[in-house]
């Protein structure tokens, strides 16, 4: 007889609670939760490929070894012996930095590897650390850290009660929200425009969102801080700054209010596309709304400017009233709160890389050094390296670099359980039991939700005879990295976790949430400021040096001149059914006609003689690809598009799906040269091209 199963679905950011089917270890059907009071029954396509996964034929069950003669599988001891061996010998050798780790984005989607990958980097100590942070969210991080005290105090659109959505550079019925955790988002945004709110879109091209905007406006690829500052210098010009409560934890407004007078909607009209008028009239309207919440994601953060634009959006927010109340940008009260026992302090360049001298922040070195410091000889020279979950030849800039760098290394292992682009350099690959086989909890993104919410997801199956859970690869290498003899019981990960719930907000218990499969609801989010601040005053900084400064760069790039040889802007793209580089062995996902395409404008494909269909040559600095054309009238004039994600197919990697389905790498194209140097975040969006036939 088959039974139901309940638990959230941890392939994206949305969390959405899923009911399974299942009947004598066989997956019958994936469906909505509709008792799930988060996500009411919603699930996007990407939730069945959880069945994928779990009877995925080519994922690995077993640590492989790499020999002349291909993989050959060998047993945990054996593993867990060669890799510790191997790792304590180079750093022996060449010094604790010649080894460096990488945590890609799956990381957060795993409760066991997010409470014990941070335990192998305090055993492995070295200043080499990278993670999938530093090409996506990081300038998020920056400014939150800058003005608020603390990184993750990253503030969220409470878009179940604004009357005014200003989105920039976001696609949330593609992303199902990003950093602003929102299952059935689509509901959620057409309920603003139900209750006589507005909700207004700017991007390079019209997304899948436009379908519940009011309004479009193209900007130029990597316009945005422009944009912003007008916005700004029209709030304080036309007299609609009211910070309300805000005022009596608020420093730097006049600051702000004087680094931004010369930035005026004409200049901006210029530099953005967007005319002067068109700003003003935003600008007013968003002062005058309701409520409003100013929302920018991915294409903000992955510019040479990610970190001015998060703090400007922080700041527009803040001078209109509307941070920290509802129908504004909240905070969480997590039932896990990752601040619990956190401070903030200096966490940025505290070293730098190698080559480059690239700034340190959270602990981390930006991932487009990575390559460079290992290709680069001479003392500090990256000698082995670990990966968890991650594929960087895929997702990090001038992924073509660092695939011809891990040939050169003297080791590598991988926990992963796929043989992708990145783990067939490996030496040693560790897979871990898959997510159906493990228990999980949202630490991340509970603490982005649009509402307060909690929940606890069993195990659906054993795992395999003779797997290992993720957290009992890290404890193991932990154990033998750190010299200790014999044998031992690792952790699970619900001690920690029952310990955390009972020093939370709600003095929850595991056993609480057990009983409660469908989840929690906590309720909507509820102002917190100025006590949740971590900034040594207590106290919100409006205008933090380290960004004003960075004010003289956007400056000088505002004097930049057309690139002849490079004349169009290449900028990234998502789709519903994709979810980064790891999603792609799914056969579920990837049938249908090939989404890996070159966006194009038709008046720009009319000028250059394209058609729609053909194949084309994108070329940049770093690399070219050849992939087919897509005109359409849905992007910006001198803009195209790529998304990311894709390229799979290199040579030994094995994929339950037709290798003409896998595309091409926008990061053969991307240049790990060009990025936000206050951040260190990629800049993807802009990248400089020439399309040719």
């Amino acid at each position: 007889m088959s039974e139901k199963h309940y638990r959230n679905c941890n392939l994206c950011e949305a969390i959405c609670g899923i009911e399974i089917t299942h009947e004598g270890g066989k997956i019958l059907s994936i469906t909505g939760d509709k008792l799930d009071p988060f996500s009411r029954g919603h699930i996007c396509p990407k939730a069945v490929a959880l069945k994928d996964i779990y009877e995925d034929p080519n994922r690995l069950k077993t640590p492989v070894m790499r020999t002349e003669n291909g993989w050959r599988e060998i047993g945990w001891e054996e593993a867990f012996d060669e890799t510790a061996a191997r790792i304590l010998d180079i750093q022996g050798r060449f010094g604790r930095d010649a080894v460096a780790v990488y945590q890609g984005n799956p990381t957060v989607h795993n409760l066991g590897t997010m409470l014990n990958s941070r335990e192998l980097l305090k055993a492995v100590k070295t200043k080499n650390n990278y993670s999938a942070t530093s090409v996506d969210q990081l300038p998020h991080h920056f400014a939150s850290w800058a003005m608020f005290g603390h990184p993750f105090l990253i503030p969220v659109p409470d878009i179940d009660r604004t009357k005014f959505f200003l989105i920039l550079g976001a696609n949330p019925l593609a992303s199902n929200g990003s950093l602003m955790t929102s299952p059935d988002i689509i509901n959620r945004l057409e309920a603003i425009r139900k209750s006589g709110g507005k909700i207004v879109l700017i991007d390079p091209r019209k997304t899948e969102t436009t379908r519940v905007t009011d309004e479009h406006f193209f900007i130029k690829p990597a316009a945005d801080a422009f944009l912003l500052l007008a916005i700004v210098r029209t709030l304080f010009a036309e007299n609609l700054v009211d910070l309300g409560r805000l005022a009596d934890f608020t420093d730097g407004v006049e600051m702000l209010r004087m680094v931004s007078s010369e930035f005026t909607p004409e200049m901006a009209e210029e530099i953005t596309g967007i005319s002067a008028e068109a700003i003003r009239r935003l600008t007013r309207e968003f002062a005058g709304a309701e409520s409003a919440v100013c929302y920018g994601r991915v294409g903000l953060s992955t510019q040479k400017f990610g970190g001015l634009c998060q703090w400007l959006i922080n700041a527009i927010n803040i001078l209109t009233g509307n941070f920290d109340r509802a129908g504004g940008p909240m905070f969480t009260a997590p039932a896990f709160d990752l601040l619990q026992a956190s401070k903030g302090g200096d966490i940025h360049d505290r070293w730098q890389s190698r080559v480059r001298k690239l700034s340190e922040f959270m602990g981390e070195l930006p991932v487009a050094a990575l390559a460079e410091e290992m290709l680069t000889e001479g003392e500090g020279q990256i000698k082995a390296f670990i990966t968890s979950c991650g594929n960087p030849v895929l997702s990090t800039p001038n992924g073509g670099q660092l695939d011809k760098a891990l040939e050169k290394l003297d080791f590598m292992v991988s926990i992963d359980f796929y043989v992708n682009e990145t783990t067939r350099h490996a030496s040693i690959i560790l897979p871990p039991a898959t997510n159906l086989e493990s228990s999980h909890y949202d630490l991340i993104f509970n603490t982005f939700a649009v509402r307060n919410t909690t929940k606890y997801s069993e195990p659906l199956f054993a795992k395999g005879e003779g797997a290992r859970y993720d957290w009992e690869i890290f404890q193991e290498l932990v154990h033998r990295l750190e010299g200790k003899d014999g044998r031992f019981a690792p952790e699970k990960p619900e001690v920690k976790l029952e310990l955390a719930l009972a020093f939370g907000k709600y003095g929850l218990t595991l056993e609480k949430l057990k009983e409660n499969p469908h989840g929690i609801d906590l309720g909507e989010l509820q102002p917190c400021l100025p006590e949740r601040l971590l900034t040594a005053d207590n106290r919100i900084n409006l205008a933090p040096e380290i960004l004003v400064k960075d004010l003289d760069r956007l400056k000088r790039d505002a004097e930049r001149i057309g690139d002849k040889e490079f004349p169009f802007s290449l900028i990234g793209r998502r789709h519903l059914r994709d979810c980064n580089s790891w999603m792609h062995s799914s056969g579920i996902l990837m049938k249908g006609k090939n989404r890996c395409t070159l966006l194009i404008n038709s008046t720009d494909a009319e000028a250059f003689s394209f058609t729609d269909g053909q194949t084309v040559r994108v070329v940049s600095r770093v690399g070219a690809v050849e992939l087919p054309l897509e005109v359409t009238e849905n992007i910006a004039r001198g803009v195209v598009s790529i998304p990311h994600g894709y390229g799979h197919g290199r040579s030994g990697v094995k994929l339950g799906v037709a290798l003409d389905h896998v595309g091409v790498s926008i990061n053969d194209l991307t240049d790990e040269t060009v990025l936000d140097e206050l951040t260190g975040n990629a800049a993807f969006s802009s990248v400089r091209v020439r399309v040719e036939v």
